[in-house]
């Protein structure tokens, strides 16, 4: 039997959900995820809120949905063939994802409020960190793989200790990144990852 492809108001239309999309963004960025409502997002978007509960059961669904959907397809790093490249370009990706003009202004709110609220830290800790976490373990098994990481790495201290001084930097002490500081950190995390050269020494 084929099945008949649903019309009307049963498609979503990927231009609207674009625009709720960025309404999300935007509402988050300007008032924060306490004071974001579903009217304020319909109305920024200019489509009514029964698109919105179409797409979404409700407001923590949606926030989350939005920022998994930007913040995962950020830490995607392709295989560079080495440790040392891998993790400069994991580097780059983590400086762009906290520098983004949006969501530079939605990630101190939002550990605010999932301090308090244990159901968004939970929703936010499933979509977004672990996901992020499961695509920086891929770099981390190449580099194992390849030898130049130990075989018995710590996987979670690990990526801890990657993504770590970055954040610290940027979101919390808010400190600029000079231009040759993403280089001196990826050689810093070598030697504390216990990263092994070609020649099979570690790295100085």
């Amino acid at each position: 039997m084929t099945r008949r492809t649903p019309t009307g108001a049963a498609v979503l239309q990927p231009r609207i959900t674009s625009a709720i999309t960025e309404a999300v963004l935007d509402e988050l960025a300007e008032h924060g995820y306490g004071r974001l409502s579903m009217e304020a997002v319909a109305k920024r978007a200019g489509v009514g809120k029964s698109a919105l509960y179409r797409r979404w059961p409700a407001k923590l669904d949606m926030v989350v949905a939005v920022l998994s959907e930007f913040s995962v397809p950020l830490a995607e790093v392709a295989d560079t063939g080495s440790l040392h490249g891998d993790l400069a370009a994991t580097l780059r990706a983590v400086r762009d994802w906290l520098t983004h003009p949006r969501f530079a202004a939605i990630l101190p709110d939002l550990t605010a409020e999932a301090g308090r609220n244990p159901v968004l830290a939970g929703a936010v800790r499933t979509t977004i960190g672990e996901p992020r976490r499961a695509l920086g373990a891929v770099t981390l098994h190449r580099a194992v793989e390849r030898g130049e990481l130990p075989a018995d790495l710590d996987l979670e201290l690990a990526l801890d200790l990657v993504a770590a001084p970055l954040f610290w930097r940027l979101s919390v002490r808010r400190a600029e990144v000079e231009p040759d500081y993403l280089d001196r950190l990826a050689e810093h995390l070598l030697r504390a990852l216990g990263a092994r050269q070609p020649g099979g020494g570690t790295a100085k």
